[in-house]
């Protein structure tokens, strides 16, 4: 099953991370299938493919809730 979730990327205290679609057997840092957005809480920036994340919600992906909340705050997902 794929999900979407975070990839942290970045040092200690400057943390951005990666919104990746990646099968969820494997670990955070693993090989992703493919990049879906940026997520810099920092600053509050974030860039989503929206095509990208919506093909792997309509096959019945579950995103984690740090992503869903990412997603309904930019109206993705209601």
């Amino acid at each position: 099953m794929v999900k979407p979730r975070l990839k942290q990327y970045g040092k200690k205290q400057r943390v951005t991370y990666r919104i990746i679609a990646i099968d969820t057997h494997s670990r955070r840092e693993g090989r992703a299938i493919g990049e879906v957005g940026f997520y810099n809480p920092r600053k509050g920036q974030t860039q989503l493919d929206l095509l990208a994340i919506a093909v792997p919600l309509k096959q019945g992906a579950q995103s984690t809730a740090i992503v869903r909340d990412i997603l309904k705050r930019a109206k993705v997902i209601e």
